[in-house]
Formats: C-alpha cells, sequence, structure tokens
C-alpha cells in the first residue's frame, strides 16, 4: 500500500455472498449463524489487518523523519531509523498484497 493510496477509514467493498442480515430475525439453522458469524470474523480480522498497515506505515514515515533529521539525532539511531523505515514500508506492503489476494 502506498501511503496515499488509502484514507484512515475506506469504505469496504462488500463480496456477492454479503446480504443484509436482519437482527430481529432468528437464524433459520445453526449452520447460517455459523455461516453469519465466520463472514463477521472475517470482516473484523480485515479491518484490524487494515490498521496494522495503517501503523506501519506512519511509524515507517516517523522513523524516515528521524533517518533525515540531521546531526540532532544520534547516528545510531538515525541509522536504525532508516532500515526500520525501509523495512516497515515494505512489510505494509507485503500485507495490502496478502489482503489484496485474499479479498479477490
Amino acid at each position: 500500500m502506498t501511503s496515499n493510496a488509502k484514507p484512515d477509514n475506506p469504505l469496504r467493498l462488500i463480496s456477492p455472498e454479503s446480504e443484509v442480515y436482519d437482527l430481529m430475525r432468528a437464524p433459520v439453522t445453526t449452520a447460517e449463524r455459523v455461516k453469519r458469524l465466520q463472514a463477521e470474523a472475517k470482516a473484523l480480522a480485515a479491518e484490524q489487518v487494515d490498521q496494522l498497515e495503517a501503523t506501519l506505515l506512519s511509524a515507517a514515515a516517523l522513523a524516515a523523519e528521524i533517518a533525515n533529521g540531521g546531526d540532532a539525532y544520534a547516528i545510531g539511531a538515525r541509522e536504525l531509523a532508516a532500515r526500520l523505515s525501509e523495512e516497515l514500508t515494505a512489510k505494509a506492503e507485503t500485507l495490502e498484497a496478502i489482503m489484496s489476494r485474499v479479498n479477490r
């Protein structure tokens, strides 16, 4: 994911198998209830992964600022921050790729 690709609270596309569920209606079968709960858990998990990705990108941006901060920062801190910036950005991009494959 690029740092400007998604807003903090993106609208999520709903898969074709998703449906509106009437919470006042009891599930017809246990299997239907299980399916609905699994879909809800999957959606919540995807949201949490999105939050992790955003946090990694935010930390990468902060690390880049420190890496480029000049002599005000200790040289070891700047070097570590430079490595972290690259690694965290790569990890966030990996998460995005994984989630895009899962959500096809």
